[in-house]
């Protein structure tokens, strides 16, 4: 399984990403979920993927492919807005998945998929999309200013009571890597490393791409402190004093 993380804040965007795929527990390995599509200056866009890895390979090496040979219409460098980037993603995934999709029933293997995609375009402010397996997608809104994929349940909680529109890129980083940390405690299927990009607004170009590893020392402080945190602020609640 995966955990992706990408939000869309007033001072830019944040994508993070774990890096492990598995087919059952003596089939591990190490497949970067997060891609980069960039042209300083002009755009940055970056793709994050849940699901089959071959079929969301596929659907973003399609599109790479037929930018290398000239076909524009079809091309994520030439696209006006990321409103088109996104549907061009959705497409490319339709595609693969009607192309792989019935071979990979017949041995029962799920072929879902989908993407977070995000980034700016020259003459528009950032955007951030949630593209489903079935290739439709939605967009990021200033009161729903995050999407995740993959496994998100244990990771959502600590996002919602912390970031919002107005949440700074370093504390809206902070807040992910808990959120990585609390995945990674209750799901063995989620594992470092991290892919981490910070995005600031109107820059047109990345200034901070970062892989967290195991050994990372702040990651680490995190993960001992939230959790060191959490356990004192349990033991200071007030006991219940209910009576039958």
């Amino acid at each position: 399984m995966t955990y992706c993380v990408a939000m869309s804040l007033e001072a830019g965007m944040l994508f993070a990403s774990d890096s492990r795929t598995n087919a059952g527990v003596d089939q591990i390995a190490r497949f970067s979920k997060m891609r980069v599509i960039a042209n300083d200056g002009d755009r940055v866009m970056v793709t994050l993927s849940s699901g089959n890895l071959s079929i969301t390979q596929n659907a973003l090496n399609a599109l790479e492919d037929r930018a290398k040979a000239g076909d524009n219409s079809r091309s994520l460098w030439n696209a006006t807005s990321m409103f088109d980037v996104a549907r061009l993603i959705g497409d490319s995934l339709r595609e693969a998945k009607s192309r792989d999709g019935p071979f990979l029933m017949q041995s029962n293997i799920d072929s879902s998929a989908s993407f977070l995609i995000g980034g700016q375009i020259r003459g528009e402010p950032p955007r951030l999309f949630h593209v489903y397996s079935e290739g439709n997608f939605i967009e990021a809104t200033p009161d729903t200013c995050y999407f995740q994929i993959g496994e998100t349940k244990y990771g959502k909680p600590i996002i919602d009571r912390v970031v919002s529109r107005r949440t700074g890129l370093q504390e809206a980083t902070k807040c992910t890597l808990v959120s990585f940390d609390s995945t990674m405690r209750s799901n063995i299927s989620v594992g470092l490393p991290i892919d981490l990009i910070v995005y600031e607004v109107d820059s047109l170009a990345i200034k901070l791409q970062k892989r967290i590893e195991e050994s990372d020392p702040y990651f680490q402080m995190v993960h001992t402190q939230w959790g060191e945190g959490l356990r004192r602020v349990f033991a200071q609640l007030p006991n219940p004093e209910w009576t039958a």
